[in-house]
């Protein structure tokens, strides 16, 4: 009796641990990111990531198998909203401290969680995500004030992931797995061109494309291969809620791996929006248990 006692809380903690170490990844795979920067810039940072997870996720899931028919409208929205994601969020990684970029792009699942609910409890969410906002909003020149171009750019980014969170629903539910696969190809075709705009022969470097492995491994292969062993043991909304960690995470990965520091009221801006996004995935755990 004694192994069945020990091994369940064991059991019970794998979920919790996969998808803790998944958001660990994921944004040290995007400080890795930032590192490429010099030598292709954002978009051929975005270019590299892309191609690279695309390769892999084919080898898994292989997405000639698709037949599209008429319903291909999701799919290429789909794409399309992940290759412009990816871009503007790492492009804003250029201008913006990676804690704040991701606290900002979390604006758009957020949107969708909320402007989905008919609850009124969920607009306090959607204002207490502006007033984290506000706090990031540069309103001088010190040192401490961000530039809004970042500002600005990860908001797109959040935008496209909430484009990129129906349209995804709907063209999985249709397509499966591979739906990822593909959509990611279409993403590359998307950034591939400005990637290789801005990075130039640069891009074909061998310690580039050795960098650009890493980032699609740790920031797209190993994620998303912990997440679906955390999705398939823990309900949506307890997912979502441990999902919002991921701002905080990435600002200490910021500041271990990129030296970036924030100010307190930088801080308190990603706590508010990460207590926005808590916020609104309880309230739909509750509506959806009524």
């Amino acid at each position: 009796m004694q192994p069945a006692s020990t091994s369940a809380p064991v059991s019970n903690a794998v979920p919790f641990a996969a998808l803790l170490l998944a958001l660990v990844s994921l944004t040290a795979g995007a400080s890795i990111a930032k590192q490429l920067f010099p030598l292709v810039g954002p978009a051929g940072a975005t270019a590299l990531r892309l191609t690279f997870a695309a390769v892999i996720l084919s080898a898994v899931f292989k997405p000639w198998r698709i037949r599209i028919g008429d319903d291909w409208h999701a799919l290429a929205l789909y794409g399309v909203s992940l290759g412009v994601m990816n871009l503007t969020f790492y492009s804003s990684l250029a201008y913006v401290p990676l804690g704040v970029a991701i606290a900002v792009e979390f604006t758009g699942p957020l949107a969708v969680a909320v402007f989905t609910s008919r609850r009124r409890i969920d607009f306090l969410w959607i204002l207490l995500a502006i007033a984290g906002l506000a706090m990031l909003l540069p309103r001088d020149r010190s040192a401490a004030a961000l530039d809004w171009r970042g500002i600005a750019l990860a908001l797109c980014a959040g935008a496209c992931w909430a484009v990129y969170i129906v349209a995804g629903k709907r063209a999985g539910m249709r397509h499966g797995p591979a739906t990822s696969a593909y959509g990611m190809w279409i993403g590359v075709v998307v950034a591939a061109p400005f990637g290789f705009w801005q990075a130039g022969a640069a891009i074909l470097q061998p310690e580039v494309l050795a960098l650009g492995l890493g980032v699609a491994i740790v920031s797209s292969a190993i994620p998303y291969s912990l997440e679906m062993i955390a999705l398939r043991r823990l309900p949506a909304n307890t997912f979502s809620i441990l999902l919002s960690a991921e701002p905080a995470i990435g600002a200490v990965m910021g500041l271990m791996l990129l030296g970036e520091r924030l100010a307190l009221n930088q801080w308190a801006a990603i706590g508010a929006i990460i207590a926005a996004s808590v916020g609104a995935a309880m309230s739909s755990r509750f509506g959806s248990s009524k």
